[in-house]
């Protein structure tokens, strides 16, 4: 019963992840806090175990994304390669610094995130390009920030990466294609970092790998990588404005019910 409660929840996630071009972790995070706490998960592991699930979770839907853009040829491997070698440090940092954050701190800290992201979306605020196109270090220590702040709010980079490579002056459908394939080993370490620092955990509900739930884990990906074509496909046909600055509207509701 809990596996079919969340494939549509992994549908919404999928459409408005596709719909509004941003990775489905902010979207899914919320919706799972939400649940787990319906579902009378312990307070002091749900929040945490949303981040990890939502982490889980974009290792099997960016993996079409990133099959797209690559058959496009808009993946800049090279700097993939070099922003990975600081990612892979950086999701390991920061999902032990999520496991040492309580619960609730977490809750308000992804509030923060997700008004922030709602700001962004709905004034349309965009970094000019200022700088040339970073080198190995610049990459590596960009790569250490996104996967640690992208480890603690459950979410794929997209937000933060695609900045960044647009202010060095990456046109942007590589930026968003480059930033695609790096959402992929964020995700797949954060996970198995998530899973690691939540083995021993003794408030873990059943079916769960560390802070990792399988019900959710395989309801949300079995629709999400469906249902984003779909939402991409919406997207053509609807004002982006518009759906922008509802999007930017939901995301800030959501960042204040998570601070108050």
């Amino acid at each position: 019963m809990e596996f079919l409660l969340y494939l549509p929840l992994g549908a919404v996630a999928g459409v408005l992840a596709g719909l509004f071009g941003i990775g489905g972790g902010i979207i899914i995070v919320p919706v799972l806090v939400f649940s787990f706490t319906a579902q009378g998960f312990d307070p002091a592991v749900l929040t945490h175990l949303a981040v990890g699930t939502s982490l889980a979770t974009i290792v099997f839907t960016s993996i079409n994304s990133v099959i797209a853009h690559h058959r496009r040829g808009a993946v800049l491997w090279p700097l993939f390669v070099w922003l990975t070698a600081g990612i892979l440090v950086g999701a390991v940092l920061g999902s032990l610094t999520a496991a040492a954050i309580q619960g609730p701190m977490l809750q308000k800290i992804i509030g923060v995130f997700a008004i922030a992201v709602g700001l962004q979306m709905g004034l349309d605020l965009k970094p000019r390009a200022s700088r040339g196109v970073p080198g190995k270090s610049a990459l590596g220590l960009a790569g250490v920030v996104i996967g640690w702040a992208s480890a603690i709010f459950g979410i794929g980079g997209g937000s933060l990466t695609v900045p960044f490579l647009t202010w060095r002056s990456v046109p942007m459908p590589q930026a968003v294609a480059t930033s695609a394939a790096c959402g992929l080993p964020i995700a797949l370490c954060s996970a198995l970092s998530f899973m690691a620092v939540g083995w021993n955990e003794t408030h873990l509900p059943a079916w769960s790998l560390g802070f990792v739930y399988l019900p959710a884990l395989l309801g949300i990906a079995a629709t999400s990588m469906f249902f984003a074509r779909f939402g991409a496909n919406l997207a053509h046909r609807l004002p982006p404005r518009l759906l922008k600055r509802l999007f930017a509207l939901q995301l800030s509701a959501v960042g204040l019910y998570f601070l108050f």
